[in-house]
């Protein structure tokens, strides 16, 4: 099975191919802008207490985490939405990864700032067997230290390419998460992280697995 990594650099590829060159400059500068911030550094990591929060689901029913918590571990994935096809992708490899996750006790969940429409939307092309949360405004995502707000031209290249964020996100287009995924134990510890303000790198599912064993007798 090729790893997700892999299949991540293959996609950016075969989209630089695609995307104009001046598009593709706008893009570079602001992720280099974002990775000498140091926010990744700064959001919530290994050791912290994971932030509680209650969001509506693409069904419309509210989950809490500490209701999630109370059933065992919990892997929560912040992903930037469905129009990202890195996301999918992402979120494609931990679908096929979900029976592991739930042999080992974990309900797997991933937060987007958009609204529970599209997220029902993607739940039902990708098939998704775990739930997919609204974080509208993102204010969820700025508890764990991954908000952040997209330059005005890099936001002005996202509506050239169709992207429409003012409507999914329902009139937050600006506010985003970076890539993160955590491991949270039944104490709503954070026990493994994956932080990165490189939209286009994501947490490998046999890594979440392994921290998942790795969890042993305090999941």
């Amino acid at each position: 099975m090729t790893d997700l990594t892999t299949e991540l650099r293959a996609l950016g590829e075969a989209r630089d191919r695609h995307i104009p060159a001046e598009m593709r400059q706008v893009m570079d500068r602001a992720a280099r802008e974002l990775a000498d911030s140091g926010q990744a550094g700064r959001a919530r990591g290994v050791g912290d207490r994971a932030p509680r929060f209650t969001l509506p689901s693409a069904t419309g029913a509210a989950l809490a985490l500490d209701d999630l918590l109370a059933e065992g571990p919990v892997v929560l994935t912040f992903y930037r939405g469905a129009w990202c096809p890195y996301c999918n992708l992402a979120l494609r490899a931990l679908q096929q990864r979900h029976v592991d996750i739930t042999a080992r006790g974990a309900r797997l969940v991933a937060v987007s700032p958009q609204i529970p429409d599209e997220s029902l939307t993607l739940a039902e092309k990708h098939g998704l067997a775990f739930d997919v949360l609204s974080d509208l405004g993102s204010d969820t995502a700025q508890q764990y230290g991954l908000a952040f707000d997209l330059p005005d031209d890099l936001a002005a290249v996202y509506d050239k390419l169709g992207f429409d964020l003012q409507r999914v996100n329902d009139g937050h287009p600006r506010t985003l998460p970076l890539p993160a995924t955590y491991v949270i134990d039944r104490d709503g510890v954070i026990r493994w992280a994956f932080v990165d303000t490189d939209y286009t790198a994501r947490a490998e599912p046999a890594d979440v697995i392994a921290a998942l064993d790795a969890l042993g007798g305090i999941r």
